[in-house]
């Protein structure tokens, strides 16, 4: 819009931001302070300066000159109605309990969390980097414009040389004075600025006067360049005085070209030039930690300033239409200096306001900066940053983003640095609403303000609003901060950070998941949508790694929760056991990477345990349908903490940050022969309960033996080929015919359809197995499960086997309702049933009694696929307890050396044909 000699442009963005005072006194971080600031001087002072800088001179005759009063009038009530939508922000914020040093990147970081707050602190350090610069270079062109040698070499007060090296080099003394004062500390800054804003109001005050003191004047303009280098025809501008045809002839829009440029201009490239001088309300904000009182200072103060900017923009807009003609308004946008009683006070307005906007963004960015340093969010790239003096100034931020600052400088372009310093304000502008809003729609009881003039509503407006001109201003650069901003939260995220600040986040996730578990009616649960929800009882995660991951492949979406028992008589200790036990197994799940809740209980045997677990796990309709236990048997357990990457730990055994290794908080696995925590009856009983409670039973055997490749989070396209082999008969209850069409045999292929959408198994091949009678045709039985397959939409590989000794003859004998097997069949019987089961399972995995299980058979010499994981029919436990241990046993034989064996019993169903 302007170009790089442009004194507009020059003036654009100088003070966009105060500076963020410590919260332990002036001096700095660590510093104390001899007495605190008053709203006026803390608050006030700051935010007018910021809100003022010198645009109060030379954007009035630029805004009016082109948009006409009416046009500017609405533009300014737009833009101020943005800022006020983020004052109302920051005021709730600000008065919501005890206020700290840090100001906007506090008060996001606290809200947001470190992974967001972080990056918009980053970014608001960049912002005040770039600002430095640019009122820096503002100043220098300020300087240069009346006291710069010209092309012509006029004498008297035109004697700097200029050019891009001078320029840096005016640039870079100008900044090494403002490094001084802010190394000094920042009670020398808050002298100057009160210096600073005694010399803006006499100035602005001389402007004021003369309006009215002031008569007519004619005002001969700058001759302005032609084309091919010649020069346009001298114009002149005229100051009516007050007059009301002046004031006609300006009410309406005269858009024309900037004599700056060259450029058209349009509603929209004045409105940005506009809002760009209104920014800088979070100045007095930023100086929370040297109020005397902040919670009644920020608000108070904050408006007051707002409030008078306001009515002063509102006041020149209105004098400027009234006395100047609109060729005075357009050609000469310093015109107050023409109709000035003493044109140098004004001269010295602008320097003075200049000089003390680089200072407090410098300031502000080492504040800031020293705050991102201890809070160690980027590591030892800041570390330098942490460095403090004895009185407690960050000396060492100030030297770091002094070098910014230079680097900054080389650039020496005004255009492309204004728009991104706005843009940056915006963001910050956008997340204080942004955490407002949070804070409002989270609905938490500590979250109670004094100031109570907002709403969310509000807040969500100024976050669109924001978002809005950041679009307007520079469509480039908001994106470019947008996309900024997203990769530093990643980072942020990846590197972890501190988790006592509290995060909004888990407020709001708890406010919405708390309405949604009210909606979900489980009185409207439907087939069609039916999803496994696993309870996994562990005793200890040790010997149970690969099942807990085995699991959280097959709840497909579903509810997960890892339950674990711990034995005890709460009336027999000082305090509960369980809780300490929590942070443990919520580190375990984050290190397995499974997406499951935790939930532990105490209780005098582990049966009674399950059976809580199994009442009060889940919440509402999101409920475990499906018990997962381990196998009962005599294998002797494996700690997988000790081959498993995720879980390796340093030599020392702590982690970093000085945390124990998860290793050491779960006890090591139990020794074979040990005495265990739960007896086979009880094992069993507790199976036969799930069943009662109307509960699905998975029971997974030797999980140990499962292919890596097929428990990683990655696609398993690559991996070696398996089959996952299913079984929907009841092997030690043969009856002949279909046996697979019933509820359990169905429940059998969704799960082993679940495993199969999971991408480590997408490569492994469905074998359907079906067991045929001595008197069954084959092919009848295969027709009629290939059409169940096809209207379940199940790909799977049919296989028939004959399976003489395992179908009766003749009609079925009548048996007990429960039971597992027949029970006119005596132990021996019942057991040659079972171990001609698992031949038959052996043979059509390959297996034979010298192969290994999970792959190829030894001896045969015989290649291909192998079964990776075999689906089995779980019977129903006996009706009579005392057959439990007898269960087991035939269970035991059953799956011998099958390899990964999960035995299944679904008691829902499950399966829809559909939409």
């Amino acid at each position: 819009m302007a170009s790089e000699n442009s004194p507009l442009l020059a003036y654009r963005l100088l003070g966009e931001e105060g500076v963020a005072f410590p919260a332990n006194g002036a001096g700095g971080p660590g510093g104390t302070s001899a007495r605190k600031l008053s709203t006026f001087l803390g608050v006030v002072v700051p935010t007018v300066l910021s809100m003022f800088s010198i645009v109060v001179f030379l954007r009035i005759g630029f805004v009016v000159g082109h948009a006409g009063l009416l046009q500017a009038l609405a533009m300014l009530l737009v833009a101020y109605f943005i800022l006020a939508l983020t004052v109302l922000s920051v005021c709730a914020i600000a008065t919501n309990g005890a206020v700290r040093g840090g100001g906007a990147y506090f008060m996001i970081s606290r809200t947001l969390g470190p992974e967001v707050g972080g990056s918009i602190g980053l970014m608001f350090y960049l912002a005040n980097v770039c600002g430095c610069a640019v009122s820096l270079l503002g100043l220098v062109e300020a300087v240069l414009d009346v006291f710069g040698a010209d092309a012509t070499g006029s004498s008297g007060l035109r004697v700097l040389p200029q050019g891009y090296g001078w320029n840096l080099l005016y640039g870079s003394l100008l900044l090494g004075l403002v490094g001084g004062v802010c190394t000094l500390g920042a009670g020398l800054y808050a002298r100057a600025s009160f210096l600073t804003f005694l010399l803006v109001s006499g100035s602005l005050a001389s402007v004021l006067v003369s309006f009215v003191a002031v008569g007519p004047r004619v005002i001969p303009l700058t001759p302005r360049p032609g084309p091919n280098g010649s020069s346009l025809p001298p114009q002149v501008g005229h100051f009516t005085g007050f007059n009301s045809s002046t004031l006609k002839a300006n009410l309406g829009a005269g858009y024309a070209k900037d004599y700056t440029t060259g450029t058209m201009m349009t509603f929209a490239s004045v409105f940005a030039v506009l809002f760009n001088g209104c920014t800088g309300i979070m100045a007095g904000a930023n100086m929370s930690g040297e109020l005397k009182d902040p919670s009644r200072a920020i608000p108070l103060g904050t408006i007051v300033a707002v409030a008078y900017t306001f009515f002063i923009y509102i006041l020149l807009f209105f004098l400027s239409s009234f006395t100047c003609d609109r060729t005075l308004l357009q050609e000469d946008y310093g015109f107050f200096r023409a109709i000035s009683l003493w044109p140098p006070l004004v001269l010295i307005g602008i320097y003075a306001t200049a000089l003390s906007a680089s200072m407090s963004s410098l300031i502000g960015a080492s504040r800031i900066l020293h705050a991102l340093a201890q809070d160690d969010l980027f590591g030892v790239i800041l570390a330098p940053a942490k460095v403090v003096s004895r009185g407690g100034n960050p000396w060492g931020a100030v030297l770091y983003s002094w070098g910014l600052v230079q680097l900054v400088l080389l650039a020496g372009k005004l255009n492309t640095l204004a728009a991104v310093v706005t843009v940056f304000y915006l963001v910050a502008y956008a997340a204080v609403d942004l955490s407002c809003l949070s804070l409002e729609w989270a609905s938490a009881p500590n979250f109670r303000p004094t100031f109570s003039l907002f709403s969310w509503h509000t807040c969500l407006l100024g976050v669109a609003s924001c978002l809005l001109m950041m679009f307007l201003i520079s469509p480039g650069a908001a994106g470019g901060s947008l996309l900024l901003m997203g990769l530093l939260s990643a980072l942020l995220t990846a590197r972890g950070g501190p988790s006592s600040w509290g995060y909004v986040s888990q407020a709001l996730l708890f406010h919405q998941v708390r309405k949604y578990l009210l909606r979900l009616d489980v009185r409207k649960e439907h087939v069609k949508f039916w999803r496994p929800q696993l309870l996994l009882l562990v005793g200890n995660p040790r010997g149970a790694l690969p099942l807990l991951r085995l699991a959280n492949q097959l709840k497909k979406g579903g509810l997960y929760v890892l339950g674990h028992v711990t034995l005890g008589d709460l009336d027999c200790l000082p305090s509960d056991p369980v809780q300490p036990q929590y942070g443990a197994w919520l580190s375990l799940v984050d290190r397995a990477q499974v997406k499951a809740f935790v939930d532990l209980t105490l209780s005098p045997s582990v049966r009674q345990g399950a059976q809580h677990l199994l009442r009060i796990s889940g919440l509402g309709g999101m409920k475990p349908n499906t018990l997962v236990l381990g196998f009962y048997d005599d294998a002797a357990p494996q700690d997988h903490f000790l081959t498993d990457p995720a879980f390796s730990e340093p030599a020392d055994g702590t982690q970093e940050g000085g945390s124990p290794a998860l290793s050491t908080l779960f006890p090591p696995p139990r020794a074979p022969g040990s005495p265990r925590a739960l007896s086979p009856q009880d094992y069993v009983a507790t199976v036969a309960d799930a069943l009662k409670m109307n509960k699905n039973v998975v029971l997974a055997r030797a999980c140990g033996a499962l292919p890596p490749e097929r428990l990683s989070r990655a696609s398993g396209g690559t991996s070696q080929p398996h089959h996952v082999d299913v079984w929907p008969l009841n092997l030690l209850r043969p009856r002949g015919g279909p046996g697979y069409v019933d509820v359990c045999g169905l429940f059998l292929l969704q799960m082993a359809t679940i495993l199969g959408m999971v991408p480590a198994w997408h490569s492994a091949r469905l074998r359907i197995f079906l067991c045929l009678g001595p008197r069954e045709a084959p092919g009848a039985a295969e027709g009629r499960l290939r059409a169940l397959l096809s209207q379940l939409r199940i790909r799977a590989e049919v296989q028939e086997v004959v399976w003489g000794d395992g179908a009766g003859s003749g009609e079925p004998e009548e048996e007990e309702e429960g039971d597992f097997v027949n029970g006119r069949r005596g132990d021996a019987e019942a057991e040659a049933l079972a171990c001609s089961a698992n031949a038959l399972v052996r043979a059509q995995q390959g297996r034979g009694r010298g192969g290994v299980p999970g792959g190829p058979e030894s001896g045969d010499g015989r290649e291909g696929p192998t079964t990776a994981l075999t689906f089995l029919y779980l019977p129903r436990p006996p009706a009579d307890p005392a057959r439990y241990p007898r269960y087991l046993a035939l269970l035991e034989i059953l799956s011998r050396d099958l390899g990964p064996t999960l035995l299944i019993h679904g008691v829902t169903p499950v399966t829809c044909t559909d939409l």
